[in-house]
């Protein structure tokens, strides 16, 4: 493994950002400028009662991992689709490089790593 290996964890307020390979590991972690945490649907009102992510806050993350040569993206709902979606949109190269996406709730930033260690040691020994 090299450092070329990326994580990402997300939800609507922020995304742990970490870059590792078996024995070393860079962070960061980057925010959501958005103030609304939960968007109620109304009875009888047109739309899905959700509130789009921040484009900023989604490009951000894109970009904080445009060097990786692969990405495994994690998270507990839908941002880390929507996160997929926008890099498919913006930019299509480093949506390439998205190698996994996995439901996960809440974890540490040293289980987010362990987690991560463990699917790029599988994907590197397909190669």
């Amino acid at each position: 493994m090299s450092l070329n290996h990326a994580v990402i964890w997300i939800d609507h307020q922020e995304a742990h950002v970490m870059f590792l390979s078996q024995d070393a590991s860079e962070a960061e972690v980057i925010r959501s400028k958005s103030t609304h945490t939960h968007l109620h649907h109304k009875g009888g009102e047109v739309g899905s009662g959700k509130l789009a992510l921040d484009s900023k806050y989604l490009h951000s993350v894109i970009q904080a991992v445009n060097k990786s040569q692969e990405i495994l993206i994690l998270g507990p709902g839908s941002a880390k689709l929507e996160l997929i979606k926008h890099a498919h949109k913006h930019d299509a190269q480093i949506a390439e490089k998205i190698v996994g996406v996995e439901t996960v709730d809440h974890p540490s930033d040293k289980e987010i790593l362990a987690h991560a260690r463990k699917f790029f040691y599988k994907v590197d020994q397909m190669i």
